[in-house]
């Protein structure tokens, strides 16, 4: 293709290359270049978009099903500083399964004397378990609420969160 046909050629709005052109019989092709491509040239340089970036779909999904309180239901009224056991029936509802790497974390409320994050309890996907954090009640009367949420590798929060609500009553 000569210098004039292919000036004429982007002018007429046609299709022009967006490789490299390499000459027959180079022997590129056995280099491991890559055949130039066509395309219609858009008729405004505003009208171009990038290809978009491939994305890298996650080798497992991550979820945690809140089931139910075992201890310490919502509302249970308590005395300051008491020692409380939760515990909760969740369902590892997700396709990960998961190892030391997940952890449970403090989202919101006060800590009531509990590590902020800690290790999640291993489950496979599609088990139920029990998860259990020790608390302790505040020596202040009125409701308190803190609330957790399980923690992927990548520190991600995912699932339900979990929740201990208790009324810390007058001594």
């Amino acid at each position: 293709m000569g210098f004039l046909s292919l000036i004429l050629s982007a002018c007429s709005g046609r299709a022009t290359p967006t490789g490299y052109f390499l000459p027959p019989n180079s022997g590129a092709q056995s280099a491991g270049f890559i055949e130039p491509t066509f395309t219609d040239s858009p008729s405004k340089p505003e009208e171009a978009t990038a290809s978009p970036a491939p994305t890298i779909a996650p080798s497992c999904i991550s979820n945690l099903l809140y089931l139910e309180d075992l201890t310490v239901p919502d509302g249970t009224v308590v005395t300051p500083g008491e020692q409380l056991d939760k515990r909760w029936l969740v369902e590892n509802n997700g396709s990960c399964n998961w190892d030391v790497q997940y952890s449970l974390v403090l989202i919101g409320g006060p800590q009531l004397d509990a590590p902020r994050e800690q290790a999640l309890y291993p489950a496979r996907s599609g088990t139920q378990v029990m998860i259990q954090i020790n608390f302790t009640a505040p020596e202040e009367p009125g409701p308190y609420r803190s609330a957790w949420q399980a923690q992927d590798p990548e520190g991600n929060l995912f699932g339900d969160p979990i929740y201990i609500d208790i009324l810390v009553q007058s001594p």
